[in-house]
């Protein structure tokens, strides 16, 4: 119980150190506005930018796998570029114990939501009121997008098709449904399915991710390696750190992601285009004995 405690004190604190270094980078770009753009019809000052790296919240109904997107380009000077480092150093603080407190006293995480954001009614009472309660962990510790250097170009478009992919065993599968109501007829017929196919085969588990921006930067001159362009995800304003504050040229993509898929589907997709249990979100492999081998290949290359 000892542990719990002082590792609570110690995010409470991370949480601290998070919101004053937000309010001094929000501070000191009111007192020195740099070149900026934002997407749609926003306008990129201080209260636009304390808003964005405070938006800490679940919105009432809010997917927990969901986050909120503030897309944007600051360019700045050293000053601001030595707020922005700050942050992202009590973020990364915040992420450590957060990760610790995950392994060591994960029953901390539900009181750590409802908890935190009454350190700072302020924030807490405002954002209440616009049906915003529990924290939102992942809001806090996702980083401040920054450039290696000035940048002459970026090209900025939605990506849609992003997808994660989990590997699952019959008896994986199984367990799960197992899991659910036994009485529901469309579970019995999942465990059935799963009773007809060998308990050797693969499967995999498919969670469609959320659309994000996609950035390409193109730097004005090339780095130490000799890179010319970096690409990068913009869940956050990306600052670009640039002693002639001169805001890059920038395609104007639409306000909104396309609502349907707009890469063309892979001729080489592994997986079945059906789903195999929906209750899972588990497809089977087209060629299960193909995806053996290249799991073996691949754990026979892992060092």
């Amino acid at each position: 119980m000892e542990l719990q405690y002082r590792l609570l004190a110690e995010l409470e604190s991370d949480f601290d150190h998070l919101i004053d270094a937000v309010e001094h980078l929000a501070t000191a770009y009111a007192g020195d506005p740099t070149p900026a753009w934002a997407l749609g019809d926003s306008v990129v000052d201080a209260s636009w930018l304390r808003h964005a790296l405070t938006d800490f919240w679940y919105q009432d109904g809010q997917d927990g796998r969901e986050t909120r997107n503030y897309i944007g380009v600051i360019v700045a000077g050293p000053v601001i570029m030595e707020a922005v480092e700050a942050v992202n150093h009590a973020k990364a603080g915040f992420a450590a114990t957060l990760k610790r407190i995950r392994h060591s006293a994960p029953r901390l995480i539900p009181e750590i939501k409802a908890v935190l954001p009454f350190r700072h009614p302020v924030l807490h009472d405002h954002l209440r009121g616009q049906g915003l309660a529990r924290l939102h962990l992942k809001q806090c510790w996702r980083q401040l997008p920054v450039a290696d250097a000035p940048l002459s170009r970026i090209r900025l478009a939605w990506y849609t098709s992003g997808r994660s992919i989990k590997r699952l065993s019959v008896a994986d599968a199984e367990a799960r449904l197992n899991q659910m109501d036994l009485a529901a007829q469309h579970i019995q017929i999942q465990l059935r399915k799963l009773a007809d196919i060998p308990s050797d085969e693969p499967l995999a588990q498919i969670q469609q991710q959320a659309p994000v921006m996609r950035a390409n930067l193109f730097f004005r001159e090339a780095l130490e390696d000799g890179r010319m362009r970096r690409a990068m995800n913009l869940p956050l304003p990306l600052f670009i750190p640039d002693p002639a504050l001169k805001l890059p040229h920038l395609n104007d993509p639409p306000a909104h992601p396309p609502k349907t898929r707009t890469r063309a589907r892979r001729s080489d997709q592994r997986l079945e285009d059906d789903v195999f249990l929906k209750s899972l979100r588990v497809y089977r492999y087209r060629n299960p004995a193909l995806q053996i081998a290249i799991e073996r290949q691949q754990t026979a290359e892992t060092p």
